[in-house]
């Protein structure tokens, strides 16, 4: 083993067993077995060909020439910190969702990901986040409803219930609930690029008689706020402002909404990695 082969690990071995004395307390610090901390101590003294470390004693110190090495090493470990800490700030994945992030998980996976990698989430509002992510616009995206995609990877995240929502001048606006099966009885406005609900939801012949079609959410909600028909959306809508000329109806036996990650496999692997960890860990 020569000199060039001296790793981190073997650097941050040394340092944590100066720091704490102790090769059972560093062995900890590490999160490896008390042995495998030996032999890599081992390696850097026979590398370098000096005795780093005095073991007679019942507290491991260092020698004349650890204490020297030891300054040098926590020097050259800080500014690797440094550099790699300038890196990650540079580095980011793109989040993309056509309307409303859930609430609170976004915010908590996005925190949780950014504290743990140093990487930035750049959150990005687009009207077909499926379609971004086969373009390559955007990295991962939050998708509502089922999807299926043979390029696309889904993870599963949770559920969302149903809500049912309609203009305030509506005679629905009135009703105390409005069961699932009574949806089709109604005039129904769909958002046909990433909307949820639609004729596709019931079996053929049992869906709505007349379909609105929209292709973004402002069109939708504007249209259901206009009393072209009603909407069917996450609840995830009623805990927010938006639109001052819609009333929210709660839907009984209605199917929930599941919510999903959808991203390319192979395009930033372990970035990704982490940010579904930190999302399903949310």
């Amino acid at each position: 083993m020569a000199e060039a082969d001296i790793e981190l690990r073997h650097l941050r071995a040394f340092i944590s067993v100066a720091r704490h004395s102790s090769f059972t307390r560093a062995a900890e610090e590490l999160v490896i077995s008390q042995p495998g901390l030996s032999r890599t101590i081992r390696q850097l003294e026979s590398t370098l060909h000096v005795q780093l470390l005095d073991r007679s004693s019942r507290h491991v110190e260092l020698t004349e020439v650890g204490a020297v090495f030891l300054g040098h090493a926590e020097r050259v470990l800080g500014e690797l910190d440094q550099a790699f800490a300038v890196v990650r700030a540079q580095s980011s994945i793109r989040l993309g969702f056509s309307w409303l992030l859930p609430h609170p998980w976004a915010q908590h996976s996005v925190d949780r990901f950014e504290q743990a990698t140093g990487c930035k989430v750049n959150l990005v509002r687009i009207d077909d986040p499926l379609a971004a992510v086969l373009q390559n616009k955007i990295d991962v995206a939050l998708v509502r409803g089922r999807v299926e995609s043979p390029m696309v990877r889904m993870v599963h995240l949770f559920d969302e219930p149903r809500v049912a929502v309609c203009s305030n001048r509506s005679a629905l606006a009135g009703k105390e609930e409005l069961s699932w099966s009574e949806v089709p009885d109604w005039p129904l406005v769909v958002n046909i690029v990433s909307g949820t609900t639609g004729p596709w939801c019931w079996p053929d012949g049992d869906g709505p008689e007349t379909v609105v079609e929209t292709t973004n959410f402002d069109e939708w909600i504007e249209s259901v706020a206009a009393d072209r028909g009603i909407g069917v959306v996450s609840d995830e809508a009623q805990h927010r402002a938006i639109h001052p000329g819609v009333t929210f109806v709660p839907l009984r036996g209605a199917p929930p909404i599941p919510v999903s990650l959808a991203f390319l496999p192979g395009v930033q692997e372990s970035l990704m990695r982490r940010f579904v960890q930190s999302a399903l860990a949310t």
